[in-house]
């Protein structure tokens, strides 16, 4: 497609006295993959919720694959965007299949065409197809996350958005979900903008870093320009974070081996 797949120009939103964002402008090109990093309240789920109207901006614009979300049925907007999200939201009562097979079926898919849809996904995603019959509740919390990304794909959607997608998983499950992930962003030609607290995950993921801190977009870049040129202190505090922690770990685990310290 010509022209971004994302742009935000001048988008404020306010609650009382609290700017959650302040005059925000961004475009995420097609293809590119963004993480949204910041403290608490710093805007970053408000930012990714004005892109699918779960959030109204008091202030600005947004438009989407070329259209304004203002001027399109919330319903319609988000039955092209992907949206993954740290509770999963699975329905208790659907089986695995059903759950996918959500979307599809709103947009009238044929029964064949959403069957085959399932197996697909269902492999893409990693699970065997024997759990498409199971309740979530069957599921492990990694596997149940992986439906959630199927189900997020399932109307072939270019844009996804993630919210701390991996965050309540154990670190094993989350570094091979996030990496699985990231191959499908490559190889379905997707765009992706993902909210993330770790950022170990959001330099291992993402092309692009948007920090934001009291609203406002503070850095932007690839991770590596961004450490490179970091001038404010913040920033390069929050960028540098998995260096240290690697350095503690080292140290850490030096320091207990039996012959001590090398």
């Amino acid at each position: 497609m010509a022209g971004p797949a994302i742009e935000l120009s001048g988008v404020e939103k306010r609650y009382g006295a609290h700017a959650a964002l302040a005059d925000v402008s961004l475009s995420v090109a097609p293809g590119e993959f963004t993480a949204l990093v910041g403290g608490s309240g710093s805007g970053k789920t408000t930012l990714l919720k004005s892109i699918n109207r779960l959030m109204t901006p008091d202030a600005g614009s947004v438009r989407v694959l070329g259209a304004d979300v203002g001027a399109t049925e919330p319903h319609l907007l988000r039955r092209k965007i992907g949206y993954v999200f740290q509770e999963v939201g699975l329905f208790p009562h659907l089986t695995v299949a059903e759950n996918i097979a959500i979307t599809p079926k709103l947009l009238g898919w044929d029964r064949q065409r959403i069957d085959a849809r399932v197996a697909n996904l269902l492999g893409l995603v990693d699970l065997p197809l024997d759990v498409a019959g199971r309740p979530p509740a069957a599921l492990s919390g990694g596997q149940r996350q992986r439906v959630g990304v199927a189900r997020a794909l399932a109307a072939e959607p270019k844009l996804m958005l993630m919210d701390e997608p991996f965050g309540a998983l154990d670190p094993l499950t989350r570094d091979a979900l996030g990496s699985d992930y990231r191959a499908l962003h490559g190889r379905l030609g997707l765009t992706t903008v993902m909210v993330t607290h770790d950022m170990a995950e959001a330099v291992l993921l993402a092309d692009r870093i948007v920090v934001l801190r009291d609203g406002r977009i503070v850095a932007d870049g690839a991770p590596a320009d961004l450490l490179a040129r970091a001038e404010d202190e913040g920033v390069r505090a929050l960028l540098e974070a998995p260096r240290r922690q690697a350095e503690r770990l080292r140290a850490k685990l030096a320091a207990a081996r039996p012959d001590g310290p090398v």
